[in-house]
């Protein structure tokens, strides 16, 4: 007598067959292994003045409701020069979704519609763009040639972004290894979404057209770390021009992850870089998983060009679903449909990703191609019934199902139906061959759902409307001049301030190395002070405090200075940072009187320590001298605090006889 599986235990019993562990417990060799290999498209907004190809302000967002006007447009696919369509661009058209742009008449024109031929590139993007380039070791090329690049989803009203080669073959120096560049890009920025729910797309076109850096390495990164440190290290390059824009959604990267029999599947707009390798660990057990049902398939299957799913469209008053989305569907008219997958019996419920099946594949291209919004399908092999055992069988019975094969319920508008069936039966076929091509939205929790088919090599065609534009040495060798040290130096630059390394990302990511640096050469004061004041102090009371208005960093120089100046001791700029922070325009005196600091002579502060021992040991439970010197600090810390080195406090206390 055959035992009765168990979803559940199947699910672990492939997690464990697949070999997936936790990231914090997996090992370089795991890696190895498996053939871990990962690289980098890292966008970056640009701050400038106008957009790319228009003369629209760029850097102006508007609000999620907040709209002049509105235009609808359908996207339809057209062929390549070589009479082919993009696999991306037909999945899209399959999808006949309605593309709705909520325009601002301060941030859009007619170029962004395609109604104007574009205006010259502009020069001050193509400016900061040649110099990122010579900051990542990138060789510039002779002639910038404009191209577009085909986007069906939407994101772009034209259906094509204007982008452009700037620099090719670069490197970036990571504390242990190179990381090799392929190029980098200037593009225009897409659409912001709005919504996507089953048929209707809604964009804001606020940021269409800002100009955009791309930046893409070699898939050189063999581990989720590196991948992350990569990322970081070209986003602090980026930054530390002071020529890119920050904030949400200013730096967006696609990560690019494949393993051993895989294929190149790309994690699109991955919006921190904290999130970059538990995702890409993921990703690749994802892929492993997969390879491994298709060697399941194989073995089930010697002849999968004859496989075929089968289905049947089944009547609601014949099973009396209690399924509240299934109710639902009753009430809104819709389909209800049974497929039968012959020799998928085990494979739904495989693992792919933490708390994820093969079934959510299907269910995640359902959601995409098809447009059936979550939940949009029930499966024989979920943890929990949600409909009754007998109702499957009959559904059993209904698709001549065999002992091997696996089932599916779907439900939705009939006119989206044959789509879902062609998409339940594309994705199965897929599983035959292993790891699709495909682009992936990331979640923070790590995981990934399918989001299109990965674009090919057929969307990207010349630009005839944007003349080439040459680009001399003379240019190259000025821009030259303006470029800032490499982050590689910065990162050696404060291990010999002897700077504490759990500062250097907030440093790097806020680019405040300039300004640390001039605080130290102008003002002769202690590095390791400097480094730890702005990483650990200021990073707390930017976390803990709000300002009145944007906040100038330069303000903290001043503040260096005016201690120096009045003979303060720079210990004070801690107590003082907080009120700074909160109120910039308020003068230095007024905020020492708000801290009630009072200027006190040092004989004055250091005699107290005789009494304060004298007392010490009337009260003291403990003979060590540590914990006497540490007792005496506590007690005149707050006075002496802006009057004398606290350093040099210390020690007077501990000599002190």
């Amino acid at each position: 007598m055959k035992k009765n599986f168990d979803p559940k235990i199947n699910y672990q019993k492939t997690k464990k067959a697949v070999g997936y562990v936790l990231r914090k417990e997996s090992t370089q060799e795991i890696y190895d292994n498996i053939g871990f290999m990962s690289g980098l498209e890292v966008h970056q907004q640009l701050k400038t003045k106008e957009k790319l190809f228009c003369h629209c302000p760029a850097g102006i967002y508007q609000k999620k409701d907040d709209y002049d006007a509105e235009v609808i447009r359908h996207m339809r696919p057209t062929l390549s020069e070589l009479g082919e369509y993009d696999g991306t661009a037909l999945m899209e058209f399959k999808t006949k979704k309605e593309i709705v742009y909520r325009v601002k008449n301060i941030t859009t024109c007619t170029y962004e519609v395609d109604d104007t031929p574009p205006f010259p590139i502009d020069r001050e993007a193509l400016g900061i763009s040649i110099e990122l380039s010579l900051l990542s070791k990138l060789n510039i090329v002779g002639e910038v040639h404009i191209t577009r690049k085909q986007y069906l989803d939407g994101s772009i009203p034209t259906g094509f972004q204007r982008t452009a080669i700037i620099g090719v073959e670069g490197e970036i120096s990571l504390k242990h290894k190179k990381i090799r560049l392929i190029q980098l890009s200037i593009e225009e920025d897409s659409c912001r979404e709005v919504s996507d729910i089953g048929h209707i797309r809604i964009f804001r076109t606020d940021r269409l057209g800002m100009p955009l850096i791309e930046t893409v390495t070699y898939p050189d990164c063999v581990n989720p770390d590196e991948v992350k440190e990569a990322c970081d290290y070209i986003r602090f390059l980026n930054r530390s021009t002071g020529k890119v824009r920050t904030g949400i959604g200013a730096g967006r990267q696609d990560v690019n992850v494949s393993c051993k029999g895989g294929t190149r599947v790309e994690i699109k707009g991955v919006s921190h870089t904290k999130w970059i390798p538990e995702l890409t660990h993921n990703e690749c057990f994802r892929q492993w998983a997969l390879l491994q049902i298709r060697e399941i398939l194989k073995k089930r299957i010697p002849d999968t060009n004859q496989w075929k799913i089968n289905y049947e469209y089944i009547p609601f008053y014949s099973f009396k679903f209690k399924y509240t989305p299934l109710k639902q569907a009753k009430q809104h008219k819709h389909k209800i449909i049974a497929v039968n997958l012959p020799y998928f019996k085990g494979i739904l419920s495989h693992f792919t990703q933490p708390n994820k099946m093969f079934a959510d594949e299907i269910s995640d291209r359902l959601k995409v191609i098809a447009c059936l919004d979550k939940p949009n399908m029930i499966h024989s092999e979920q943890f929990e019934d949600v409909i009754s055992k007998n109702n499957f069988e009959q559904i059993k019975m209904l698709l001549s199902s065999k002992e091997d094969d696996a089932q599916l319920i779907i439900w939705g508008p009939e006119e989206d139906m044959k789509t879902a069936i062609e998409t339940i039966e594309e994705r199965c076929q897929l599983a035959f061959e292993g790891v699709p091509n495909e682009t992936r939205k990331s979640f923070e929790d790590g995981t990934t759902i399918f989001e299109r088919v990965l674009p090919g090599a057929d969307r990207m065609y010349p630009d005839t409307d944007s003349p080439p534009i040459p680009i001399d040495n003379d240019y190259i060798d000025k821009l030259r001049k303006n470029i800032p040290q490499d982050i590689i130096t910065r990162y050696h630059q404060l291990k010999e301030w002897k700077v504490p390394e759990d500062t250097y990302t907030y440093i790097f990511k806020k680019n405040f190395f300039p300004l640390i640096e001039r605080i130290i050469n102008e003002l002769n004061i202690n590095p390791t002070f400097i480094g730890t004041f702005f990483g650990h102090k200021l990073k707390f009371v930017e976390g803990h405090y709000t300002p009145a208005e944007e906040f100038n960093y330069k303000i903290i120089y001043a503040l260096f200075k005016y201690l120096q100046q009045k003979n303060i001791d720079i210990q004070l700029a801690k107590l003082m940072l907080p009120v700074v922070y909160q109120h910039p325009k308020m003068d230095f005196e007024s905020i020492l009187t708000s801290i009630n600091f009072k200027k006190i002579s040092k004989k004055k502060i250091l005699s107290n320590i005789p009494f304060l021992k004298n007392k010490f040991t009337d009260i003291r439970i403990s003979d060590k001298k540590k914990d006497e010197t540490d007792w005496i600090m506590g007690q005149i810390k707050k006075i002496a605090t802006g009057n004398i080195s606290l350093n040099e406090l210390h020690s007077i206390v501990e000599n002190h006889s």
